[in-house]
């Protein structure tokens, strides 16, 4: 029997989300597990796939299309039914709920040097060799899959400008490797002084609209106060070129964030009661130190976390940040890994930024945000000597941890940075 199928909610904190791609078109025999879509939601593209067999008699709703969960976007059912009453009780907005979406998973997004299937020339099984020609670019915008989107984005590309050599039109990523290989066109002149121009105006993303929504409700419910401490860096930098001596025979390389994660990660365990949460009526004391990381992406930042972060080497912290960091701006992190984090450490030190105060992720009770490091004249022993120092601030929840234990956190970790062989034991 046909039924109408609304969008999935693909993550716990997902109030909309944007109907990326349709993997099958109209017509399409749909079997268990098959991909259907790929939606963007806040956190990242996930894969939308059946949970029953049948057939995709009718989509209701174009690529790029954002919708609220559970919005109608497909009537599946088996080839031949009549949909017409389906059809007319949709339009005049009686219509049925409609039924549960199936489960989601991270979508796995062809390797760069590879355009998607779906993009790809006319062959043998693909939807267009089966149902004949795809249906025609919708006016006034551009066919594209989340990959190509997320290239034009980091180029500075405007797919508008871009002919689309993929079915009906989609532009796909050798679209974009030829239009990147061209030249340029000069960057159009300043407007002429005392010319006013109007502001450039970008829609926000559900992950932007996150974003907002959470940022606004910490500051507006948590009881922020920071503590800064200056630190000497010296002997943290002296054990990273020891530690990167080693990881070069492996062809890796250990970052100052991840010495600081790891550092972070001890300190909680030495002062456990730093390690909590605010939960209402009780405050949780956290068993396990699960560090998040604040990465930027195009669209805001994420913060994807490190488990067990105390009881991991540099070595695994380090691989495991850079293959978070990656799938996280490459939107394939599965919510599960941005969920659930014990404390969070922001560093804009590459940016030369020296101090800044960090916006508590809840339900954690801190975050530690890092600064530059600089280089500059310090006094050791009486004389004036090189020296290598970085401020860091403690955010903290004061509903959870007060003034005198957020002292006693910091101590803990200057001791670990300026001792670094305290991390091992």
């Amino acid at each position: 029997m046909a039924k109408i199928v609304g969008l999935p909610k693909l993550s716990p904190t997902m109030e909309e989300g944007t109907l990326a791609r349709w993997a099958k078109a109209e017509g399409d025999r749909v079997e268990i597990d098959d991909l259907i879509a790929e939606v963007e939601t806040d956190k990242a593209t996930m894969e939308w796939r059946a949970f029953d067999a049948g057939v995709l008699l009718k989509i209701l709703v174009e690529e790029g299309a954002e919708l609220a969960p559970d919005a109608p976007v497909a009537i599946f059912g088996e080839a031949g039914e009549d949909i017409s009453g389906l059809l007319a009780e949709l339009e005049s907005g009686g219509g049925p709920a409609p039924v549960a979406a199936a489960p989601a998973e991270p979508s796995k997004e062809p390797k760069s040097d590879q355009a998607p299937p779906t993009e790809a020339s006319h062959g043998e099984g693909s939807p267009a060799a089966r149902h004949g020609e795809p249906r025609p670019r919708a006016e006034g915008r551009v066919l594209a899959s989340p990959l190509v989107r997320r290239l034009a984005r980091e180029h500075d590309l405007d797919l508008r400008a871009i002919d689309g050599s993929g079915p009906g039109g989609r532009v796909i990523k050798r679209d974009v490797d030829e239009a990147l290989s061209r030249p340029r066109a000069a960057a159009a002149p300043a407007p002429a002084r005392g010319e006013r121009q109007p502001p450039r105006v970008q829609k926000l993303s559900s992950m932007r609209k996150t974003i907002a929504r959470r940022l606004t409700e910490s500051k507006q419910t948590v009881p922020h106060f920071y503590l800064t401490i200056d630190l000497d860096v010296g002997p943290l930098m002296a054990a990273r070129k020891q530690i990167n001596a080693e990881l070069a025979e492996h062809g890796e390389k250990a970052s100052v964030n991840d010495l600081i994660i790891k550092a972070a990660a001890v300190a909680l365990r030495r002062v456990p009661d730093a390690n909590a949460s605010f939960m209402g009526d009780s405050i949780h004391y956290h068993q396990v130190v699960d560090v998040s990381v604040a990465v930027s992406v195009p669209d805001g930042l994420v913060t994807p976390v490190v488990r067990d972060a105390d009881l991991k080497s540099i070595r695994e912290i380090s691989a495991e940040v850079r293959e978070l960091a990656g799938r996280a701006r490459d939107k394939k992190l599965a919510p599960d890994e941005m969920m659930n984090g014990t404390f969070s450490v922001s560093n804009l030190g590459m940016y030369g930024i020296e101090e800044f105060a960090a916006v508590i992720n809840p339900p954690e009770g801190c975050i530690l945000a890092v600064g530059t490091l600089r280089e500059e004249p310090v006094v050791k022993g009486g004389q004036i000597v090189p020296g290598q120092r970085m401020r860091v601030t403690l955010s903290c929840d004061h509903r959870v941890v007060d003034g005198a234990l957020g002292a006693q956190w910091l101590a803990a970790f200057k001791k670990i940075i300026e001792q670094p062989i305290l991390m091992l034991v």
